[in-house]
């Protein structure tokens, strides 16, 4: 149950935060190009949450 909440935790996180910073990375960065590297960074770090929920859970499921 834990891994599961873990893993579904973390992607909704992940995917929230991946979103968010998407949709407004691509309206800014036809304003302002120098955001672009920015919100590459930003969902870079969006994605490493959702694969830091999948080990997570593999370790908790291995621990059991």
């Amino acid at each position: 149950m834990g891994s599961g909440l873990s893993v579904g935790f973390a992607g909704l996180a992940a995917g929230y935060a991946i979103g968010l910073v998407g949709d407004a990375g691509v309206r800014g960065t036809s304003q302002q190009p120098r955001l672009f590297v920015g919100m590459i960074l930003v969902l870079i770090f969006a994605e490493v949450l959702g694969l830091y929920g999948l080990i997570v859970a593999l370790v908790l499921t291995t621990k059991a």
